[in-house]
């Protein structure tokens, strides 16, 4: 069967859309961990979400994987994506500003490039895609301001868990290409399911979340995060990974501070600087610079990956 060809606007829209969800989930995060530990937070966000996209491959009429070696796969994903991710950023967080934290997050392009041309050479690592993993990371700098990397160089530690989850992430973007024999919402499924039966437990030994009376309010924020910012998201995530590839999906790190300036402009009236706004501009630009090498070649718009015929989701 012929795979149709990639529709750019929509993949563009759709990594936009990705953007908004991650980078909402910040907000939801914030009042739901104001009450709530967050190793519970991220339990119940893991939970409810493979809860949500088991709802979601019932009404698609999906299965989940029968196989021991794909479920060990999922597993390693899952780790990479999110229960050790989130963990790691969440520990280092504690030792720095969220600033310089948000700064040294947003590297995960960076290191797709080069894990890309160094080991994987899964996909294209022209110098454009280089230029606009360069230029996305200096417009994140130019969105958070340059004071953010005042603290470089003291809390070493600290960074280092910051930027081992951006390795994490540009690991997860790059390992999740194996996945094409299944379809989006099942390889998210696998993957929530998996960090759910590490993170639950956790959350029970350490935090004894019976105990806890949360408000409906930091009830209703993990609600949204967990469906929205992480149910839905990782549904578009794994869709992009076979559309746009690694380095196009890991792009969204540069959007996400795009979509922070642009919600507290638009929502807030917060006041919009033009160094601000140059950082977004520029961020956006390496955002387009990195995906237009990987949608088009000599003029033509890219195919998925051919996947064997035995091997595709049905």
């Amino acid at each position: 069967m012929t795979e149709r060809p990639i529709r750019p606007a929509r993949e563009f829209a759709l990594l936009g859309l990705l953007a908004l969800l991650w980078g909402s989930s910040y907000f939801f995060l914030k009042i739901a961990v104001a009450e709530i530990p967050p190793v519970t937070v991220v339990a119940a966000r893991v939970s409810i979400a493979a809860l949500f996209l088991l709802v979601v491959l019932r009404l698609r009429g999906d299965r989940l994987p029968a196989d021991a070696g794909t479920w060990r796969r999922l597993f390693l994903l899952a780790m990479l994506n999110s229960t050790i991710a989130w963990t790691v950023l969440a520990w280092g967080q504690q030792h720095i500003d969220s600033s310089l934290a948000s700064v040294l997050n947003s590297t995960s392009p960076v290191f797709v490039f080069l894990f890309t041309l160094l080991i994987s050479r899964h996909e294209p690592t022209g110098p454009l895609r280089f230029l606009g993993a360069c230029l996305g990371l200096v417009g994140v700098l130019l969105i958070v301001g340059t004071e953010a990397l005042a603290g470089l160089g003291r809390q070493v530690v600290g960074q280092a868990a910051a930027v081992s989850g951006a390795m994490l992430y540009a690991g997860a973007a790059i390992y999740g290409r194996r996945f094409h024999h299944l379809s989006a919402p099942v390889t998210a499924a696998g993957t929530m399911l998996c960090a759910a039966a590490c993170l639950v437990p956790l959350s029970l030994v350490l935090d004894a979340p019976w105990r806890l009376a949360p408000s409906p309010r930091a009830l209703l924020a993990v609600a949204m995060l967990s469906v929205f910012s992480t149910g839905v998201a990782v549904m578009i995530y794994f869709r992009l990974v076979r559309t746009i590839g690694s380095l196009g999906v890991a792009s969204q790190a540069y959007l996400r501070a795009v979509v922070g300036v642009l919600l507290g402009t638009v929502l807030l009236g917060e006041y919009l600087p033009v160094v601000v706004l140059a950082g977004a501009v520029t961020a956006i630009a390496g955002v387009v610079l990195i995906n237009l090498p990987a949608r088009r070649t000599g003029g033509r718009a890219l195919r998925p990956a051919a996947v064997p015929k035995e091997q595709r989701a049905p």
